[in-house]
């Protein structure tokens, strides 16, 4: 068994225990301490969506409005959405948000849009896009939609990460 002690600016030895962690500095270049800030993640949908010219069509194929992608999201400060797409169709993305009460009923019909585009990427590409992208999220629930406007249909494979 290895044991792992420190010397303290003192002189004192330290052994290392959950109790007594070792201490770590995070410097720049220049030798001045960084700040550190824990970031937790968590996957929440890993999902294959077959992308067609129908609208409203989330990424777990939902043409219901109200419908929600994602729910229990009030914890994270953003997503993170990465797809990998197999064709080079123009495609259009919006992604919406509301928040609930505490009986988990949202607030008001409808959603808050935060961002709509087009989808960057050709085909078999990876692409990345962060939500909201501005601002710090705490949105309960997400609807996030895909529809090519040109091309034909093809199969967009994504994972949604929660990020605390």
């Amino acid at each position: 068994m290895a044991i792992i002690s420190y010397l303290t600016e003192s002189g004192e030895e330290w052994i290392v225990r959950p109790d007594t962690p070792l201490p770590v500095e995070v410097l720049n270049r220049s030798g001045i301490p960084l700040t550190t800030k824990q970031t937790t993640s968590e996957t929440l949908l890993v999902v294959t969506t077959t992308v067609t010219d129908t609208t409203n069509r989330d990424l777990r194929g939902s043409t219901d409005i109200e419908t929600r992608t994602l729910t229990g999201c009030g914890q994270y400060r953003k997503l993170v959405w990465f797809y990998f797409r197999t064709e080079s169709a123009a495609t259009s993305y919006r992604v919406l948000a509301r928040v609930i009460d505490e009986n988990g009923m949202p607030l008001a019909t409808g959603w808050q849009q935060l961002v709509s585009g087009t989808l960057p990427g050709g085909a078999n590409t990876w692409g990345r896009i962060d939500i909201p992208i501005d601002i710090e999220g705490f949105y309960d629930q997400y609807r996030i939609e895909v529809w090519r406007t040109s091309g034909e249909n093809y199969t967009l494979r994504s994972k949604l990460i929660g990020v605390r």
